[in-house]
């Protein structure tokens, strides 16, 4: 009796071996199955990107990173899906994807491509910097994490390309709307957006006008030491510019007379010389 419990416990034994085994070869065949579904699946990706069919490579890549998470191509199939929306201008699809790369691969080798995608794909939104505030504020934020985080790429130089042209942008903005406060004599709400200009959009072309936007605004409120603080300023950094004649002619009434009187000289001098010198060639 015991004999044969014996037997049938080694019998169990082997059935129980020969199915590890199975499942070992099984699990091992699967594996390399889905290995291979995930190469055919980004290449097929690759061949739509370069026929031209984007919708189609973006499909694939995002099957191939699904089949294989685990996989080093499962984060390049994520980028490759975004960059063929990208190049077909499906940008709001492009930030889906990178922003989810983003959330995912976060220690990823190409986080600073990433970033810089982002970033374009934001600032290629921009039509109206009326209307398209969002994506202004949300390129300018990326290109800045792209300036900060990798100061020593490529990508960093085009990313403070892009931002100069953004600030630029939003300066003008800030202007236009100090302007029409301006016109309007809604002195205090001028003067706020014409300071935003020289707090944080200061390498802007817009800053000389910006400082006598100010110096005028306090001017006219009677305010003369503040008016003559940002004359200073204006003059100490852009003395040869128009928009600092402009303000030394609010203190100085005359200024502009004596800038005309001074021009026509210059003009009688320049001729009186013009006339001595075709003069001395018939001598």
């Amino acid at each position: 009796m015991n004999f044969l419990k014996n037997l049938f416990l080694l019998f169990c034994l082997i059935l129980l071996t020969s199915c590890s085994k199975d499942v070992a070869k099984e699990s091992i065949i699967n594996e390399k199955s889905l290995d291979l579904q995930m190469i055919e699946a980004y290449n097929e990706g690759m061949s739509a990107l370069k026929g031209g069919d984007v919708l189609f490579a973006a499909k694939k890549f995002n099957e191939a990173e699904i089949l294989y998470p685990q996989s080093i191509w499962a984060p390049r199939s994520a980028l490759m899906a975004a960059y063929s929306y990208y190049i077909q201008d499906y940008h709001g699809d492009a930030v889906a994807e990178l922003e989810r790369f983003i959330k995912i691969y976060s220690n990823h080798e190409n986080l600073d491509y990433a970033y810089f995608l982002l970033a374009t794909s934001y600032y290629e939104q921009i039509v109206d910097e009326k209307k398209d505030l969002q994506s202004l504020s949300k390129a300018k934020e990326n290109f800045l994490i792209v300036i900060n985080s990798y100061p020593n790429t490529d990508y960093a130089i085009d990313a403070s390309f892009k931002l100069d042209l953004i600030n630029d942008i939003l300066a003008s903005k800030e202007m236009y709307i100090g302007r029409y406060y301006l016109d309007k004599k809604k002195w205090i709400s001028a003067i706020n957006r014409f300071r935003t200009v020289v707090d944080q959009y200061d390498t802007t072309i817009y800053i000389e006008e910006a400082l006598h936007r100010l110096v005028e605004t306090y001017y006219l409120l009677g305010l003369s030491s503040e008016a003559e603080k940002y004359a200073k300023l204006l003059g100490y950094n852009f003395q040869s510019s128009q928009w600092y004649e402009k303000s030394y002619a609010l203190f100085d009434k005359n200024y502009v007379q004596k800038q005309k009187k001074t021009k026509e000289l210059n003009q009688q001098k320049a001729s009186d010389s013009l006339v001595e010198k075709i003069k001395s060639l018939f001598e």
